[in-house]
């Protein structure tokens, strides 16, 4: 029996999911959760093998609520399932060590499918997502990769802008940078955006790659 737990902030979902794959063979909802707080007991309580993980919850979002279950039950397989593929979400999810990534609006056959491959060692993404992340291991793969930025470029950034680096390189999202260096999320945006443009960078995945690939340490100012 693969015992699932729910999470996500809306009940009518929460309620949708529960009857529907309670009548599944051989899978078994131990639980429901409305935030990220929940789950983290319900998963101390009832250890489950896959927990169906929404991303915006309040409290604790699905992503960090992701990394720290993985930090500490990495036998509990995850699945994103969410409306939300924006690259911030994808990336830090998948970094996190969530098994899979979801939209909702896939049919009941297709998530029962998901459960089964991740609880047996497997990963499974939605198809638009999986070209996002096939760019981003093409894009770490290249030895000779374009954004090894000019000195002249790197030197423009500010300290504030190196710290925001910092911790995009690690994977957070905007809201737990913002939590992390005390500012609001808009700031944190603000930031980004600036950092972007100063280096002639596309996105925040281009972004963490390059502080990943080129350590960025040694670019920063004495």
């Amino acid at each position: 029996m693969i015992k699932v737990l729910i999470a996500d902030d809306q009940e009518l979902i929460r309620q949708s999911l529960q009857i529907v794959l309670g009548i599944r063979e051989e899978i078994s909802v131990i639980g429901t959760a409305g935030n990220g707080n929940e789950v983290i007991r319900l998963v101390q309580k009832e250890k489950p093998d896959v927990i169906l993980m929404d991303v915006r919850m309040p409290e604790m979002d699905g992503v960090q609520c992701t990394r720290m279950i993985k930090e500490r039950y990495p036998q509990i397989k995850i699945i994103i399932l969410t409306t939300f593929d924006d690259d911030e979400f994808v990336f830090s999810a998948l970094k996190y060590g969530a098994s899979g990534y979801l939209l909702k609006g896939i049919s009941m056959d297709e998530l029962e499918k998901a459960i089964r491959t991740v609880h047996q060692g497997g990963a499974m993404i939605n198809p638009g997502i999986a070209s996002k992340v096939v760019e981003l291991f093409s894009e770490m793969a290249q030895s000779n990769y374009d954004i090894m930025i000019e000195a002249e470029n790197v030197d423009e950034l500010t300290d504030g802008e190196w710290e925001i680096i910092k911790l995009i390189g690690r994977g957070m999202s905007n809201k737990e940078i913002a939590k992390a260096i005390s500012l609001s999320e808009g700031t944190v945006r603000n930031y980004l955006s600036s950092i972007l443009n100063k280096l002639n960078l596309r996105d925040r995945t281009q972004l963490a790659i390059w502080e990943v690939q080129s350590g960025s340490a040694k670019y920063r100012r004495k």
